[in-house]
């Protein structure tokens, strides 16, 4: 392994690995947080570590745990049922907006096919080997390719925090729900939809696969 690059972005790097582990389930909810053993398992100083602890509390993934220090935060419902309600209307906005350019030039969508095709095979493999953090990542790709796709900058800076705070809930859904297969079912229709050039198909789906992602992980948590 490379030792791990300064500030900022070692920061940002013990960020995602934390999350990493709170989205797999390796530290579930109310797991006590011990910056020197994290700082040990990441072979880092404590600096980042506090650094990145004060950015997950801030996007909800940590909480204060009295004079034990933080602990990972449950996953608030409702919350979380917000930030999947904008996303769902950030990403029907840019699945409509790539099946717009896609209908105006084919090599665009030909090219979006590729690589689309590639984040639907990684991610259906991921589901099979049973690799949570994989699937999450390769979702993560593929909707950040149709950001991409839409033509709009915007769109998926302005989707990046509600991302940073689902990611912890796409993780449960993978752990707890029954759709691992039936979202990439869903992700390949999006696909189609965007490569046939059809704007108001595309939105639909993408609109209704991310609140019906919001449902699965409602009803995984009212079932445990």
């Amino acid at each position: 392994m490379k030792p791990l690059a300064s500030q900022p972005n070692l920061t940002e790097r013990v960020y995602d690995a934390i999350l990493d582990q709170i989205a797999s389930g390796a530290l579930p909810a109310g797991a006590h947080l011990v910056q020197e053993q994290i700082a040990e398992g990441l072979g880092v100083s404590r600096h980042p570590i506090q650094q990145a602890m004060a950015l997950l509390k801030a996007d909800g993934m940590v909480e204060e745990a009295g004079k034990r220090g933080l602990r990972v935060a449950p996953i608030d419902g409702e919350v979380m049922r917000h930030h999947y309600a904008i996303r769902a209307a950030l990403d029907g906005l840019a699945a409509r907006l790539a099946a717009e350019r896609a209908a105006q030039d084919p090599s665009m969508a030909t090219t979006f096919r590729a690589r689309a095709d590639k984040i639907l095979h990684l991610g259906t493999a991921a589901v099979e080997a049973g690799d949570v953090i994989e699937q999450v990542r390769q979702d993560m790709a593929l909707h950040t390719l149709v950001y991409d796709m839409s033509g709009n900058p915007l769109l998926r800076r302005t989707a990046e925090p509600h991302w940073r705070f689902l990611q912890r809930a796409m993780g449960e859904i993978m752990r707890l729900a029954k759709l691992r297969l039936e979202i990439w079912r869903q992700h390949a229709e999006i696909i189609d939809a965007i490569c046939d050039g059809t704007p108001e198909q595309a939105e639909r789906l993408m609109v209704s696969h991310d609140l019906d992602a919001a449902d699965a992980l409602h009803s995984a948590l009212m079932g445990q």
